[in-house]
Formats: C-alpha cells, sequence, structure tokens
C-alpha cells in the first residue's frame, strides 16, 4: 500500500541532508530525516491549501488541537486539556525558552550526555553552564546514571531530558521515569522532556509514556516537547507543540516566549492536522519498515570486528561504537568509503557514529556494505 522502497530523488530540492554532498557520490546518512514521501493525506491536503494561493498569516484550528488531545489518551491513556498546548515552530527552539524560563544567569541546567547536541548548546547559549549526567549501557539499553544526576540535582533547576533517547534509542519505563522523578521531586527540577521520536516506536510491547502522564507530581513540574515532524516525515513545516500542565509554569514559558518565538508555519498546521487525522496507517507501514531495517543493521554491524551497536528500541537512529577501530578521523573514513554519518563527538560521545537508517532497504544496505568493506580492507 505504501512504497518505502521507492527512491525519490531530493538533490534538486536544497535538501540540507543531500546538499552537504553535493557532487559527489557519497550516502548521506546523517541529519534526522528520512527518505520517505510523508503520508497521502499530507500531500493532499497541503496541495489543497496551496491551491487556495492566500498564505497570510494563520492560526491552529480547534481540529488540530482536539486531535492533539485524543491522539494523547488514545496512545498513552494521557488525559489533557486544550489550554496545556502551546503551539511553536520547533523543539529546539523550546529547549532554549526552557533554558532561560526556568533556570538562572550563571546556574547549570542539567542535561544527558551523550544527547542530540541542541541540549549541550542551549545552557550556553543563554549564560548557564551545562551539567551533564552521562548514559550509561545497562542490559543492552541507554540509561541516565542515577547517581550522577542525585548529585547534579542539588545544585540545578532543570533537566532537560530527552524520551525516547536520541540518539541512543531508549524508550524508558515506568519504572525508570519514576526513578528519574524521585530525583526530580527531592531536588525539585523543572523537566523538560523532549518526546519527538515519541510515535516511532521498533519494539513492540514497549509503550512510550510521557513524562508528565506519570503522576500529578510529574505533571507539575513538566514541559513536554512533541511534534508530528519526525513521525511523518515534515520537520522542514515547522510545527511542534509544548504540553505544559502546570499553569503557572505555562505562564513563565509563554510570557518568556513573547517578541522572540515565530509563529508556526500556516502550512505546517496543515500538515500536521492532516497527519493526525489520517495519517496513522502509513505510521504503522513506516514502523514496520524501520523495524526490519533497524534488525538488518544490527545484525550486519555487529558482525564486524571492532563494530558494536545496541539495538534501539525507537527512532531510526543507530548509535554505532566504533571505538575499538582507533579512527584517527572516524567521519573523514567513512566519507573516504561513500558513507556520510554523523560524529559521535557533536553528541558528546567521541567513540561513536550515528547513522540515520530512515531510508529505502536498497540504500541501508548500499551504506553497510561500504562501511563493512572499508573496514575490513584497512
Amino acid at each position: 500500500m505504501f512504497d518505502f522502497d521507492q527512491w525519490i530523488d531530493r538533490r534538486p530540492t536544497r535538501a540540507l541532508k543531500w546538499l552537504k554532498y553535493e557532487g559527489t557520490d557519497i550516502l548521506p546518512m546523517w541529519v534526522a530525516d528520512t527518505e520517505f514521501q510523508a503520508p497521502p493525506a499530507v500531500i493532499e491536503a497541503l496541495s489543497e491549501r496551496v491551491e487556495h494561493g492566500i498564505f497570510g498569516y494563520s492560526r491552529p484550528s480547534p481540529q488540530l488541537t482536539e486531535l492533539i488531545i485524543q491522539r494523547m489518551a488514545d496512545r498513552y491513556g494521557w488525559q489533557i486539556e486544550a489550554d496545556w498546548l502551546v503551539y511553536m515552530p520547533g523543539v529546539v527552539p523550546a529547549l532554549n525558552l526552557a533554558c532561560q524560563t526556568f533556570s538562572e544567569p550563571g546556574s547549570p541546567v542539567i542535561t544527558p550526555k551523550p544527547i542530540y547536541y541542541p541540549f549541550l548548546h542551549a545552557p550556553g547559549f543563554h549564560g548557564r553552564k551545562a551539567a551533564y549526567v552521562e548514559m550509561v549501557e545497562q542490559d543492552g539499553r541507554w540509561l541516565l546514571d542515577l547517581e550522577q544526576l542525585e548529585q547534579q540535582a542539588k545544585d540545578s533547576e532543570l533537566l532537560l531530558f530527552c524520551n525516547p533517547h536520541n540518539p541512543g534509542g531508549t524508550i524508558y519505563t515506568r519504572d525508570e521515569l519514576l526513578a528519574i522523578n524521585d530525583i526530580a521531586k527531592r531536588h525539585n527540577l523543572i523537566v523538560c522532556s523532549d518526546e519527538i521520536h515519541c510515535d516511532l516506536l521498533l519494539d513492540e510491547g514497549k509503550p512510550h509514556i510521557p513524562y508528565a502522564a506519570l503522576d500529578d507530581d510529574a505533571a507539575s513540574r513538566s514541559v513536554i516537547l512533541m511534534a508530528p515532524s519526525k513521525t511523518f516525515n515534515i520537520a522542514g513545516l515547522c510545527c511542534s507543540f509544548a504540553i505544559v500542565p502546570n499553569p503557572e509554569l505555562r505562564t513563565r514559558f509563554t510570557r518568556t516566549a513573547r517578541g522572540i518565538m515565530a509563529d508556526v508555519n500556516l502550512l505546517g498546521f496543515v500538515a500536521a492536522e492532516a497527519a493526525y487525522r489520517a495519517g496513522d496507517d502509513w505510521l504503522e507501514a513506516q514502523i514496520a519498515y524501520l523495524r526490519q531495517n533497524r534488525d538488518l543493521l544490527v545484525e550486519r554491524l555487529n558482525q564486524v570486528p571492532g563494530i558494536k551497536v545496541l539495538a534501539p528500541e525507537a527512532t531510526y537512529l543507530a548509535w554505532i561504537d566504533i571505538s575499538a577501530l582507533a579512527l584517527d578521523d572516524a567521519i573523514g573514513f567513512f566519507e573516504q568509503a561513500g558513507v556520510g554519518l554523523s560524529p559521535g563527538g557533536q553528541f558528546g560521545g567521541s567513540d561513536f557514529v550515528r547513522l540515520n537508517f530512515g531510508c529505502s532497504r536498497a540504500m541501508l544496505d548500499e551504506a553497510l556494505h561500504r562501511m563493512i568493506a572499508a573496514i575490513n580492507n584497512r
């Protein structure tokens, strides 16, 4: 029904992912968007809106808000209210806004490490200090070091959190989230949780639990960041939202945003509404395809001496341990082989690279072939 094997040439579109390697045969497997066309319902809705021909200022429809409320209830058993929603043009601006709103200049802001790199930069952008908590391997999964979190929480007001974790792919369990919230409660931390990958769950039977859905205490101290962008491959349309149950936190958050936070792109609203109304059949097919890509990647790379990768439970991103290869320039090495990866040091893990497997099976197979051949022939 949906053809995820289809090759669509993005090079003429000024796509960031492909532009980086313009004029080469390097396969771009770095930035986190996929090679899949958005759901048909999204394309149809956008086409209809473009035909209208007027693109002035816009606001979200009541229907979009209702769809998000219903989605939270259906997928996560989480009952939210319309006034908890704050629409924003992106999760990254929201992370920065959280730093400005919920911490003081010069104070530490807690962030996991490794992590999606805007987490690492956001505190410093606003005159705060980044207080790192290491992600550690436990039974084949990447988890926060709770002892480090306990220590850092003593001097901090804000934790920037990521669930599912990027780049590790962890889906936190309820008990794991409760352990984190126990620390947050004791030290009165506000938790800004990036949950943008919450729909891309690859391990069946492992649900996503929004941080604020844990209990009343977690809800009172959290700012939850979500978007349809990764789920439906519409990141360039810049539509996301924060869910802030606590009215005092929400007022502070929106007050800080005044005059500096742009409105959402009107086509972003259109795409989000269409995706949430009629995109879930496409989403389920995409997840099945990504799961097979994940399994292929893990099986093949873990057979290569010097490579180790833990199977991500969610996302379309693989966090690959290459420390045993002892490469002086890992990114250059793999680019020479014809594969463009994200450097692990960008995320706070210099012995790793990140690979985006949100692509056709043929593209992934060729990238793996090139990587493995380069390692075996070096």
